[in-house]
């Protein structure tokens, strides 16, 4: 079954299910790391993560910022903050800036515009990824006219019933999809994927998230083990299975080839040599931290969530060494997806 998802990306509802649910698995962990050398090479690449702001209008069950939780640390970063990391990550050799936070009702269209082209002229060949929910496609549009390069919104769950229980009333499946689709035909570099493990979840449940990837294709896919937060209503719940996250992580590379996948600071949490072997299991991003360190704690979507060393913009030779040692070399360029170079020598 392995040779053939190699070969043709796609194996029939059964035998998806059963590697899914098989247990460690070198040849599949072998066969993906050819496969992302095979269109990647060796290469792993960085890009600096700014955590623009710890308020959210929503309350998602299963995250430390929902908005009841009267315990999280709240903060928002200032234009002036976040060009000032925008900044040093460009003297750090940082050519992707990922701009992540709560869906915080201060960022209009007009303020993230013009922060967007003010990066840009900061670095203007780096790339400009935002990570900030839910907007309209008008909104997104806006955004990609101010210069965005890419958009990254997890579906989290396909199955719409699971959605309904890890998130509030008034937030729907049909909606996150729509927001998808869209920024799809607006012509972002878009990322979509799916905790691991979250509450409820089960492998008819992974086999949808990958059956829904399959149909928008994303650029990006990234994934990670569900870590529970203790003010949350599931904050008693098991974080999800570090060998189901490095097996889906392989799986979707041979389903997904050419996409662009992270080994998420989550991996890390839950296991020391987590992000290194989630390389291994065929991932080539990495997103250290260049938020300031004094609210790098305050954006706690879950427990224990890494911001030292390694998982810092500071911390880079450490975490070159890292990749080094997992056999791998890193790589401070834009690391755009193949679709999009492609896109860009036919019209050379």
């Amino acid at each position: 079954m392995i040779t053939t998802l190699a070969a043709e990306h796609n194996l029939p509802d059964s035998e998806l299910l059963a590697v899914i649910n098989g247990g460690f698995d070198e040849e599949l962990k072998n066969t993906a790391d050819r496969v992302r050398r095979e269109f990647f090479g060796d290469l792993v690449y960085i890009r600096g993560l700014i955590e623009i702001s710890s308020i959210c209008k929503n309350d998602c069950i299963y995250c430390g910022i929902r908005a009841s939780n009267g315990n999280a640390a709240r903060y928002r970063l200032t234009k002036e903050e976040i060009l000032s990391c925008c900044k040093t990550g460009a003297e750090l050799g940082f050519s992707t800036f990922v701009l992540q936070g709560g869906e915080d009702l201060y960022f209009t269209d007009d303020i993230l515009c013009d922060i967007i082209d003010s990066i840009k002229k900061i670095s203007p060949d780096a790339a400009v990824t935002l990570s900030v929910g839910e907007r309209s496609r008008e909104s997104y549009k806006a955004l990609k006219n101010a210069g965005a390069d890419r958009y990254l919104l997890r579906h989290e769950t396909a199955d719409s019933g699971h959605y309904a229980r890890l998130h509030p009333e008034g937030m729907s499946l049909d909606t996150r999809k729509r927001c998808l689709y869209a920024l799809k035909e607006l012509g972002y570099q878009v990322g979509s994927g799916f905790m691991v493990g979250s509450p409820y979840q089960t492998a008819e449940n992974i086999l949808a998230d990958i059956r829904f990837l399959q149909e928008i294709q994303p650029d990006m896919i990234g994934i990670g083990p569900f870590v529970p937060h203790k003010d949350t209503p599931f904050g008693e719940f098991p974080h999800g299975s570090l060998e189901l996250t490095l097996r889906l992580i392989s799986v979707l590379r041979l389903c997904f080839p050419e996409s662009l996948l992270p080994s998420t600071t989550a991996l890390g949490t839950i296991s020391p040599d987590g992000r290194e072997r989630g390389l291994m299991a065929g991932a080539n991003v990495v997103m250290p931290n260049l938020s300031p360190q004094e609210v790098r704690s305050k954006y706690n979507l879950y427990d224990n969530k890494l911001a030292i060393g390694a998982e810092s913009a500071e911390g880079l030779r450490i975490l070159e060494e890292k990749i080094k040692s997992a056999g791998y070399t890193l790589s401070m360029s834009r690391g755009d997806s193949p679709r999009v170079l492609k896109e860009r020598n036919k019209q050379i």
